[in-house]
């Protein structure tokens, strides 16, 4: 029953099954990607602000590692957009990932006539027709659960708003965003999803180049430690990403409150207070998920890292899934 339940996405994916493995920015590189490949889902590298000859390398050192299909996440907001899916066609990888906002029809026609299939994020059905209209083979729904960047709608809200709209088209939907067990991924199946998207687990299994400081950070975490970041002012605006609280959250918060306060006397104009704001977490991530800071980097999960109780292999976490997911449909029979 699990097979046919999820058929559609495994059969886009050219997977065994329907998880893919959320991007995560020098997380998701080809370690974790070949692993949960090899694992049998489908992973997926995070291009993030790689060039164009980092991207290559990485792409090529993947492949070496596995012969079966992952995908490649682009940021449609890259300087060098145009030039990295060039790269991706010259490396013949066989899907892309278009995130960070919504992607043009160009970018979309330049992928697709190479028969590479394209994937969107939907953070709204509106935008998810309209990514459909213009030739998105794929959609992801991600929640503002997930970590990192995020939006301001639920997952359940969306799923609810999305899928019913698309439960008679052709067209593979996989959703992301707090998922921590099997049960849920059946549920969203159920009720018309083809699969779903897996991150903040993953980070956390052997095969994650990220630290020990920075696993031990989501072992110990629950749920509700993982929050969103605070705009204090309609005047500086501040992207809101999910993350573990810690120092360096709390002083963004007091940098916030130092920039209103001068720009409010008139010590600062909005421009430089602006950049002031948007320059503080300039390689925070890098710093918590590659140096091990975990006072004063960025420590990004989503709030499925109260289900991490571990590190456990790539193939372990997927196993762990897919007996959840077989006992739910047994106990439903």
């Amino acid at each position: 029953m699990l097979d046919s339940l999820w058929k559609k996405g495994t059969e886009f994916l050219g997977s065994e099954f329907a998880i893919m493995g959320g991007a995560m920015s020098w997380v998701s590189e080809r370690n974790l990607v070949s692993a949960i490949s090899n694992a049998g889902a489908f992973g997926v590298i995070a291009c993030g602000a790689m060039n164009t000859e980092q991207l290559s390398s990485e792409i090529e050192a993947t492949q070496k590692l596995t012969d079966r299909p992952f995908g490649i996440n682009l940021i449609t907001i890259h300087p060098k957009l145009n030039e990295l899916i060039e790269v991706c066609i010259a490396r013949k990888v066989s899907h892309i990932v278009l995130a960070g906002g919504l992607p043009s029809q160009q970018s979309i026609n330049a992928i697709k006539s190479h028969g590479i299939k394209v994937i969107c994020f939907a953070p709204a059905l509106i935008i998810a027709r309209r990514l459909v209209r213009i030739g998105a083979d794929a959609l992801i729904i991600e929640g503002m659960e997930a970590g990192g960047h995020i939006g301001p709608v639920s997952t359940a809200v969306l799923v609810q708003e999305i899928l019913p709209h698309f439960k008679n088209e052709n067209i593979p939907i996989f959703i992301a965003g707090g998922i921590g067990r099997g049960e849920a991924i059946v549920s969203y199946l159920k009720m018309g999803a083809s699969g779903c998207q897996i991150g903040t687990l993953f980070a956390c299994t052997n095969e994650s180049i990220a630290h020990k400081n920075f696993k031990e950070v989501l072992i110990k975490a629950s749920s509700r430690d993982a929050v969103s970041s605070v705009q204090l002012s309609s005047d500086f605006s501040v992207i809101p990403v999910r993350a573990i609280a810690n120092k360096a959250s709390k002083e963004f918060a007091e940098l916030q409150k130092e920039v209103i306060n001068q720009y409010q006397k008139g010590e600062i104009s909005k421009e430089d207070g602006q950049l002031e704001i948007e320059k503080f977490w300039a390689g925070a991530l890098k710093r918590a998920v590659i140096d091990g800071d975990i006072e004063n980097g960025s420590l990004m999960a989503g709030q499925s890292v109260g289900m991490v109780d571990k590190e456990r292999p790539v193939k372990e976490v997927i196993d762990i899934f897919l007996r959840q997911m077989n006992e739910h449909i047994g106990s439903k029979l």
